[in-house]
């Protein structure tokens, strides 16, 4: 096996087990036999099992601004994506956020990943910092550039955009967090999560607009 691809199996199987198990629940041995190799070999590769962590907190993070980059969405870059929401409807932007929504429950590496954090948030301080900047802050401050600028352009009501963000992340947030515990609920989640937008869109467009119309 070539050496990048050990390093990735590495990562793959570290990923594997710290979602099922937690990080601390999991040794550099269970991570070397998952992989087929011995324990000392892992070293070669990475220098601690913190140092495999760190590794998938980057190339995870990489992958999903790559993945979503493919649906014009760049939660980093709200500047990027405000033309992309300029003169929406309603529908289209159910579109989108489904895409999110779906690829963040079915992509392995991405739910792993969340599903990893939810447990080690309550490790340690500067991982529950993580899991916040990741998974609520970043998210917020992102939407909220998208609707200051629709704000502005006059495309939206004159709220206060950080409390719209919170008003729109919130209940996908939720959503996401319901399909991770019951899969078997991602119908009606997706039911709900395209009541959620339709019923934010009308909201802020002051109540007039429907589905298949643009606003002004």
């Amino acid at each position: 096996m070539k050496q990048e691809d050990t390093k990735q199996k590495i990562l793959d199987k570290a990923l594997e087990l710290f979602s099922a198990q937690g990080y601390d629940a999991v040794s550099v041995g269970e991570i070397a036999r998952a992989v087929g190799i011995k324990a000392p070999s892992l070293y070669n590769h990475f220098a601690s099992k913190q140092a495999i962590f760190d590794a998938l907190v980057e190339s995870t993070a990489a992958q999903y601004a790559a993945d979503t980059d493919r649906i014009n969405i760049h939660v980093q870059n709200a500047a990027q994506d405000i033309p992309v929401f300029t003169e929406i409807t309603a529908e289209a932007l159910f579109e989108k956020v489904r895409q999110i929504f779906e690829y963040s429950l079915h992509n392995e590496t991405i739910s792993r990943f969340r599903r990893m954090m939810t447990i080690e948030q309550f490790r340690s301080p500067e991982l529950a910092a993580l899991y916040s900047q990741r998974y609520v802050e970043r998210i917020l401050k992102y939407h909220a550039g998208i609707f200051r600028a629709l704000i502005a352009a006059g495309e939206m009501c004159p709220d206060d955009p950080d409390t719209l963000a919170m008003l729109y992340v919130s209940p996908v947030l939720t959503l996401i967090g319901i399909c991770d515990r019951q899969p078997e609920r991602e119908r009606e989640c997706l039911e709900k999560l395209q009541d959620h937008v339709r019923l934010f869109f009308r909201m802020v467009h002051g109540g007039g607009s429907q589905g298949g119309e643009r606003h002004a």
